[in-house]
């Protein structure tokens, strides 16, 4: 669905080198504004560094892609203003000792110091704090974090929570942000068939809403635009780009040859 907000998100070519190699290569991508986007592939096929690399987190190598208006490479800190992440380990982490309401709150002042007007920020204390706590409450509506099948509500610490539990509190920790673009890392990770069918209902519901959703997962649902990272799909297209490289290659040598060849046979004439 297309939303206010949505954006759509396309690549061509699109590939990412680092110090032990190619990460991810050869990636096309073609998603509306509201899509569900799926990176699939095993683990270690790179397909956290494209979802950095979409959201403006990483540069890539070759190719090109666009987040709405945004090109990347070009205007990487334009795309991360408009995305944000979820659940990704090593960018993300929640802090095991601090409790669901103790992430909001500190996620709701950041984003007001940051994302704020300076006529916002001189608004009264009372009308700032109610604005926050709005914002605070959509998120975990969108994300379907219920604050009273908690253990102990909001004042649960991070560590009590089940592991659908702390993906929903990230995603409503992202989506306080009110993002375009959201990524999810790590979707279907240590869940049974059930948890995963919530997430993926989650994540179908944020994009139906109007924020496109980029998530990685090792198998991806039937009604998502698909993206795979799996490594013999990856060297394939590879494979075709360097081949259609080098038949251009031969074929400019060859008319170049040919032209060399015309002018001498003229200039014998």
């Amino acid at each position: 669905m297309d939303g206010p907000n949505a954006v759509a998100v396309s690549a061509e070519g699109f590939g990412l080198k680092g110090p032990r190699g190619w990460a991810f290569r050869g990636v096309d991508i073609d998603a509306e504004p509201g899509a569900l986007v799926a990176v699939e592939g095993p683990s270690g096929s790179g397909r956290t560094c494209l979802l950095l690399a979409l959201t403006g987190r990483m540069r890539p190598t070759e190719g090109a892609a666009s987040v709405g208006p945004f090109r990347l490479p070009k205007q990487l800190s334009a795309v991360r203003r408009i995305s944000a992440l979820a659940h990704a380990p090593g960018v993300t982490d929640l802090d095991p000792a601090l409790t669901v309401e103790e992430h909001l709150r500190e996620r709701a002042l950041l984003q007001r110091r940051f994302d704020g007007s300076l006529r916002a920020l001189l608004r009264p204390r009372a009308e700032r704090a109610a604005a926050s706590r709005l914002r605070i409450d959509t998120a975990l509506a969108a994300a379907g974090l219920d604050r009273e099948s908690l253990p102990k509500g909001t004042r649960t610490a991070v560590r009590d929570l089940e592991r659908i539990e702390a993906l929903r509190l990230s995603v409503a920790l992202a989506l306080i942000g009110r993002p375009r673009l959201l990524g999810v890392d790590d979707t279907d990770l240590k869940l049974s068939d059930t948890e995963r069918a919530q997430v993926w209902d989650l994540l179908r519901s944020v994009a139906e809403s109007g924020t496109t959703v980029v998530a990685v997962c090792s198998e991806a649902p039937k009604d998502a635009v698909v993206v795979s990272t799996a490594p013999a799909e990856k060297a394939e297209k590879a494979e075709k780009t360097e081949k259609t490289t080098q038949d251009e290659t031969d074929k400019n040598n060859k008319n170049k040859k040919e032209t060399a060849d015309a002018l001498a046979e003229a200039g014998r004439a």
